[in-house]
C-alpha cells in the first residue's frame, strides 16, 4: 500500500481517495507518461497518483478545488519543479490554457463526472486522450450499445466525439473511504473527424437531448418539435418512425442530425 496523508475529506465534493498500489500502477501504464506527454490530472486528492506520475513524467499540471488538499500538495511537492498546482474548479476551467495534445487523467468525483465529461468534450480539440476512474455505472453508459437499457444521451454524445474503451474494473477496497459503488477505468480518445462528420454540433446535441429526454416516445413524435415533417425525413433515411430513440446507432443519429441541418439550413 502507498502511504497517504490524512487530509480531511469533504463529503460534498464526493471524495474517495485512491490508495491501492496495484491500481495506480495499472493507471500509469494506461496513461503512458512519456517524455512527449502533456499531462493534466484532475482532482489529485492526497497525491497518490500524482506521486507516481511525477516519477515518470517530465511535467505535470494538477487541478484541485479543495483548499486543504491543495495546501497539502504544495507542502509535499512544492519543491518539485515538474509540478504545477492549480487551485480551480475543473468544471469552469479552460483546459486550452495547458496547451495542446493533452493527456487528461483523474479519479473523478462521482457527483461531477457527467457534467465534467461534457465540459471536456467541448474542448476536445486540445485533448489527445483522457483516462478516468469513474463510477462503473457511468462507464457502462459510456460503452453501451444501441438497444440496451444503459444506452442513452451520454452514450451517443461521447461515442460520437470519442473512441471509448473500458480498461479495467476497480473494487471498492482500492479507495479510502470505501465508496458504495464499484468503479471502472475508461480511455476516451477524441475523434479527429468530428467536425467534418457532423454539420451542426449544436443541432446534433439538441436532437440527442430531445430524443432521450422523451425516450418512451416514438422517434417521429420526438422530432416534431425540430422538423415539420419527420415522417418523410425518416423514410428518406430508411428509419422507422415508430422506433424508440435507443434503437438508433450513433451513426444513425449523426445522419439524422445532418439531414435535419440540411433541410432547415
Amino acid at each position: 500500500m502507498i502511504t497517504i496523508r490524512r487530509t480531511p475529506r469533504r463529503r460534498r465534493l464526493g471524495q474517495h481517495f485512491l490508495h491501492d498500489a496495484g491500481v495506480i500502477h495499472r493507471l500509469i501504464e494506461a496513461i503512458q507518461p512519456d517524455r512527449a506527454a502533456n499531462l493534466v490530472e484532475i482532482g489529485p486528492g492526497r497525491g497518490a497518483l500524482t506521486r507516481a506520475l511525477l516519477g515518470r513524467a517530465p511535467a505535470l499540471s494538477v487541478i484541485e478545488l479543495d483548499r486543504d488538499l491543495a495546501t497539502g500538495l504544495e507542502r509535499e511537492f512544492g519543491s518539485d519543479s515538474k509540478l504545477s498546482i492549480h487551485r480551480a474548479d475543473a468544471l469552469e476551467l479552460d483546459f486550452r490554457r495547458f496547451g495542446r495534445a493533452l493527456r487528461v487523467v483523474g479519479n473523478l468525483p462521482y457527483n461531477i463526472s457527467t457534467p465534467l465529461l461534457f465540459h471536456l468534450l467541448d474542448q476536445a480539440d486540445c485533448i489527445e486522450q483522457m483516462v478516468f476512474m469513474l463510477q462503473k455505472e457511468v462507464v457502462d453508459r459510456l460503452c453501451a450499445a444501441p438497444g440496451g437499457r444503459d444506452y442513452g444521451r451520454l452514450s451517443v454524445t461521447v461515442q460520437a466525439r470519442c473512441e471509448v474503451l473500458r480498461l479495467f474494473n476497480v473494487g471498492r477496497g482500492a479507495f479510502q473511504p470505501q465508496p458504495r459503488v464499484e468503479s471502472s477505468v475508461v480511455r476516451l480518445i477524441p475523434r479527429d473527424d468530428w467536425a467534418a462528420s457532423i454539420r451542426s454540433p449544436e443541432l446534433f446535441q439538441e436532437i440527442v437531448r430531445k430524443a432521450f429526454g422523451q425516450r418512451r416516445k416514438m422517434l417521429r413524435n420526438t422530432l416534431r418539435a425540430v422538423v415539420p415533417d419527420p415522417g418523410s425525413l425518416l423514410r428518406s433515411l430508411q428509419l422507422d418512425g415508430s422506433e424508440r430513440p435507443e434503437s438508433l446507432s450513433v451513426a444513425q443519429f449523426i445522419a439524422l442530425a445532418n439531414a435535419i441541418a440540411e433541410q432547415t439550413g
